[in-house]
């Protein structure tokens, strides 16, 4: 397996709808994805819904109405992304922006799973 190329994951566009319910981002490799707010806010990389570890991972529920509110760089590797429940410590380095958009479909069917087997709500 190769490792990615710090580089091509250097976005080239970051975009915020009007409804600011979806956010695209375009990356230098060519790829470009659409993250809905709902789904950066339960896959937030911040330590309070990630924990420390695996086992400490808290499940997000109850955000299917969240909206992104601001979109802020930090340095030249990140952005900060605050939404309208006021969750806004997470960096998301764009390392961790395109592995959200490589592996949607995986990391959405987890979550939904997960939400399922919890008796939670989106």
């Amino acid at each position: 397996m190769s490792e990615t190329n710090p580089q091509d994951v250097t976005p080239t566009e970051i975009r915020l709808d009007k409804s600011k319910e979806l956010l695209t981002v375009s990356f230098q490799s060519g790829a470009q994805y659409k993250y809905t707010a709902e789904y950066l806010r339960v896959y937030s990389p911040s330590a309070e819904v990630q924990g420390h570890s695996e086992a400490e991972r808290k499940l997000q529920y109850g955000k299917s109405g969240v909206i992104i509110t601001a979109v802020e760089p930090v340095g030249n590797y990140a952005v900060r992304i605050t939404f309208s429940d006021g969750h806004q410590t997470g960096f998301y380095s764009w390392v961790y922006l395109e592995k959200l958009g490589r592996e949607h479909g995986e990391l959405w069917a987890t979550y939904l799973a997960e939400l399922e087997a919890a008796g939670k709500s989106r």
